[in-house]
């Protein structure tokens, strides 16, 4: 008897097709997923360029990612424990967008979105907590209601689950069918990677299914739920990472000082994303000395393992 296996279509794709095919108007998004390291910088630019509108984000700490995508009237809503810049503070954009009130907020703590994000993973509706009670969380969130568990009676906090529409992750290598390697601290990704309705990947390298499947146990997520995948070079920069460059600080710090009104953050959007549409182009733009200072010096590899049989 002769069987025939096929293997699955490709998943590779260009970021601004990836984005325009599943990200339209009014689509939920998770992003920055993995806190401070693996941020997709790229694919919310290209967000950025096609001018989505009523968005909603999703994440725990994005950095000044969301705050990129809010100052260009992408974003309607957001659903995060934390928007800012780590390394200076305060989100300009947010914070305009909050006190004009044309930003709606969902508060969350980083366990709060944590546990939504699990029980979207896991088909449950709700995840009971001992966290939030006391707190201004219930102000905000419609997401949090205190029950009483049915079986000691303890007083808990119900955090409804949220089920993104997309998930947005950077990845350090991925194979043309959606499975990809990454490593690093990565947050909450897993889980909402299990929740959203598709993901999109952006990847420093794509590989052989053979070298991906050589190290199963460091696969994201099952290919078969990958949307898109996208090789973008330098995609997270200018977050960390980890194998491949170092956080850019300066660059935190140059937004910064780029985004105090909305005039200079116009400046800054056609400088470093209106006018630099593909990977080649931005590294161009951070030139040959400050890619070289960014990259990775001492390189300090995890050991092997045996699958032996």
């Amino acid at each position: 008897m002769e069987v025939n296996i096929s293997l699955p279509d490709s998943k590779v794709l260009s970021l601004s097709d990836s984005v325009h095919q599943f990200i339209p108007d009014g689509s939920s998004i998770a992003l920055g997923l993995s806190l401070e390291s693996l941020i997709p910088f790229a694919a919310a630019h290209e967000i950025i360029r096609q001018e989505k509108r009523n968005l909603t984000l999703i994440g725990p700490i994005s950095d000044i990612l969301f705050d990129q995508i809010i100052g260009a009237g992408c974003a309607a809503k957001i659903r995060a424990s934390w928007v800012g810049n780590v390394i200076t503070g305060s989100a300009y954009n947010f914070r305009r967008g909050i006190e004009s009130g044309r930003l709606h907020i969902e508060d969350h703590s980083n366990l709060t979105i944590a546990m939504a994000l699990k029980a979207g993973a896991m088909g449950v509706p709700f995840m009971p907590v001992r966290t939030a009670s006391g707190s201004d969380l219930y102000q905000t969130n419609p997401g949090l209601q205190q029950i009483r568990c049915p079986f000691t009676g303890d007083r808990l906090t119900a955090v409804a689950a949220i089920t993104p529409d997309v998930a947005i992750v950077h990845v350090q290598r991925a194979d043309e069918f959606g499975n990809a390697h990454a490593w690093g601290n990565l947050g909450i990704t897993r889980d909402a990677c299990l929740a959203s309705r598709h993901v999109i990947l952006t990847a420093e390298d794509i590989v052989s299914p053979d070298l991906i499947a050589r190290d199963p146990n460091r696969v994201l997520t099952p290919g078969f739920r990958v949307s898109a995948v996208v090789h973008y070079p330098w995609g997270g920069h200018p977050s960390p990472v980890p194998g491949y460059y170092n956080r850019d600080h300066q660059a935190f710090i140059d937004y910064r000082n780029s985004s105090k009104s909305p005039e200079q953050y116009a400046r800054w959007r056609s400088d470093w994303v209106d006018g630099v549409c593909s990977s080649k182009e931005y590294r161009k733009r951070l030139g040959p000395e400050r890619l070289a200072k960014l990259n990775i010096k001492h390189h300090d590899y995890a050991e092997t393992v045996d699958y032996g049989y």
